[in-house]
């Protein structure tokens, strides 16, 4: 099925109205890059040490100005949106989509998925700031009102995240119709504050004309170099423009920005530019500076609300990328429960939500500031947009048929502005941005490790596993009992290993046997319709494979109820489930490295059950056991 006939095909489901995806896009997406201008220009002109004077403030709202414009509405709403995989975006689905065009053993294709993992690792380490620097810069705005709670902040802050996470297991889809208008409000906020202070000091508009960026290159480059790494904080969170894509659709994204999203970022940021050529002492306070006394209570208690709206939209986007790395292969299983009845893209992931808490947590305490953490914010954000930016270049060669000389021009241009901001965030390493990167390495040695102990373990399973059809052409010996066994198998062209632990301990074969085999395609979605085949192999034995998206949720008993229209009738009631259970020992001449071969033992000891992850009724489950020396 074609690309085209896939996106018909959910075209079709019912979607709510236009203005209604647009709201929502404003609380899914938006959130973190929406927060931003709290601490943007704050820490731009305090730890950036950017003069202020004409040439820094014109010349840094210059900057970030075409930032928005070159990086967001240009890259990511104008082309990034475009290379999307049936639909969803992000970085292991761009990196499917890109490697789709070429051989599936060519080594480019290879590095498409290399690149794609390093995108899901630094954005995982990305993700661990976002909570924490945004709900600390909005909670730090109550010492503005008095230095009565400057000693209460981080309790304060700990509190909202440690209820923000609890709350995760009871999913969003209850409050999530607050989302879009609280963000539609931030964003209008954002802008009063802005024309507020522009009306006081309309030269700053001036700052529109990128001469006033080059002015600022030419009279003082190395503040300016240093200034980037900061500056950057305005387009964190770009990444979520293209990684829910899948949630809400291309067009809901790209109005929501032009119509309210970028109009009001622009309006503060230059808000805050002509407050500090007024008021330079107000570079600590910044955004809050903006605000008439008797606006800051509910303009903190805003402030707070869209940084928990931030952070909720971030860590569900963890959860979805984990589910797509989990179901393509690169993560152990793990319990994955829906919260929503109706959404299935709203899922909750136990294991994950604690890791990213307690990392959380640990960031507050470590870092104290979100002036600290924004040391640590902005180099795996860079890096991933550069990431991004290669695969989507490649996708427009391989894809859109770009020439090599349009290619170039047009993606190599936008990011010479973006290996400026990574560069410039490579300085912020020893100050705290070793984090993200720590954790991304972290997360990327974790799948690394997995893939290649997945691999050995492979071999070493059915390398010398008896061919299906060999097997066939001996059944003849065998006492049959009534029934039908299902044997989970990952090589429909070998004899299950649980079958053959189950012939070699019980020499009894049931009457009819069905070896079934899930696969994992490079799609979201799979369609329903097309789901099982099923492939008659005389003597009672069956071959079943069930075809799943990297979005799908596999289900074993399901997916055998749907054999019925491939005339392979099943009882629910009579089917036996056979599943083989491999206890992992170190070996003494490991196929692993000794460091790779404990840390691969430990990963799949702690991988949830198939049982469990494929639906399967417990009570209809034999597990037959071995142990594998890898």
């Amino acid at each position: 099925m074609s690309e085209n006939s896939y996106s018909r095909r959910f075209d079709k489901i019912a979607r709510p109205d236009k203005r209604t995806m647009i709201l929502a896009a404003l609380g899914v997406v938006y959130g973190d890059i929406g927060t931003s201008p709290l601490y943007t220009m704050r820490e731009v002109f305090t730890i950036g040490d950017m003069p202020i004077d004409d040439v820094g403030v014109l010349g840094i709202l210059s900057l970030v100005f075409w930032a928005l414009v070159l990086t967001v509405t240009i890259k990511y709403i104008t082309l990034v949106l475009r290379a999307n995989n049936n639909g969803e975006g992000g970085a292991l689905a761009l990196g499917v989509l890109a490697g789709k065009f070429i051989r599936p053993d060519s080594r480019r294709r290879k590095a498409f998925l290399l690149l794609a993992i390093a995108g899901m690792s630094l954005f995982f380490g990305d993700c661990l700031i976002t909570p924490a620097i945004s709900v600390l810069s909005a909670v730090e705005g109550l010492g503005v009102i008095s230095p009565v709670f400057d000693h209460a902040v981080v309790p304060i802050v700990l509190a909202i995240l440690v209820a923000l996470f609890s709350f995760q297991r009871m999913g969003t889809h209850s409050v999530g119709s607050w989302f879009g208008p609280v963000m539609g409000l931030w964003f209008i906020v954002l802008g009063l504050l802005g024309i507020s202070q522009i009306v006081q000091q309309p030269q700053v508009l001036f700052a529109i004309n990128p001469y006033y960026a080059l002015r600022l290159l030419v009279l003082d480059p190395w503040h300016l170099f240093l200034a980037m790494g900061l500056v950057v904080l305005a387009v964190t969170g770009v990444e979520a423009l293209y990684a829910d894509m899948g949630h809400l659709g291309r067009d809901p994204i790209r109005h929501a920005w032009l119509m309210l999203v970028l109009p009001g970022l622009v309006l503060n940021y230059f808000g805050q530019g002509a407050l500090l050529l007024r008021q330079p002492e107000a570079a600590h306070e910044l955004f809050f500076a903006m605000a008439p006394d008797w606006g800051l209570y509910p303009l903190v208690a805003l402030a707070t609300a869209a940084t928990v709206i931030a952070s909720q939209a971030v860590i569900s986007g963890v959860f979805s990328l984990t589910r797509q790395a989990i179901l393509l292969g690169f993560l152990p299983r793990m319990q994955i429960l829906h919260t929503s009845p109706t959404e299935q893209g709203q899922i909750y992931i136990p294991r994950i939500n604690w890791l990213i808490m307690s990392g959380v947590i640990l960031l507050v305490l470590g870092f104290g500031s979100s002036s600290e953490l924004a040391a640590a914010y902005g180099v795996a954000a860079t890096g991933t947009i550069m990431i991004t930016s290669f695969l989507v270049a490649s996708v427009a060669m391989l894809n859109w048929k770009w020439s090599l000389r349009k290619t170039v021009l047009v993606f190599g241009g936008l990011s010479l502005f973006d290996f400026t901001f990574f560069t410039a965030t490579l300085m912020k390493i020893p100050e705290g941005g070793w984090f993200p990167l720590v954790v991304g390495g972290t997360v990327f040695t974790l799948v690394a490790v997995w893939r290649h102990g997945r691999r050995v373990l492979y071999n070493k399973l059915y390398r010398d596993a008896m061919p299906m059809q060999e097997f066939l052409q001996n059944l003849s010996g065998y006492h049959r009992t009534p029934g039908t066994a299902v044997y989970m198998t990952a090589d429909v062209e070998r004899m299950p290993k649980a079958l053959f632990y189950n012939l070699k301990h019980n020499k009894a074969l049931h009457e009819r046997v069905i070896a079934m085999t899930l696969k994992i395609e490079d799609i979201p979605w799979w369609p329903v319709k097309e789901r099982v085949a099923v492939t008659d192999l005389g003597h009672g034995c069956y071959s079943v494979v069930a075809h799943y998206g990297f979005l799908d949720r596999p289900d074993v008993p399901k997916a055998l109820r749907m054999c019925a229209e491939h005339g392979l009738q099943v009882d629910p009631e009579n089917i036996s489930y056979f599943l083989s259970r491999e206890t992992l020992l170190a070996s003494r001449m490991p196929d692993l490295g000794p460091i790779e071969e404990r840390l691969y033992i430990a990963l799949s000891a702690s991988a949830q059950n198939a049982t469990d992850y494929y639906r399967i009724p417990p009570k209809c489950v034999l597990e037959l056991g071995t142990q594998v020396e890898i």
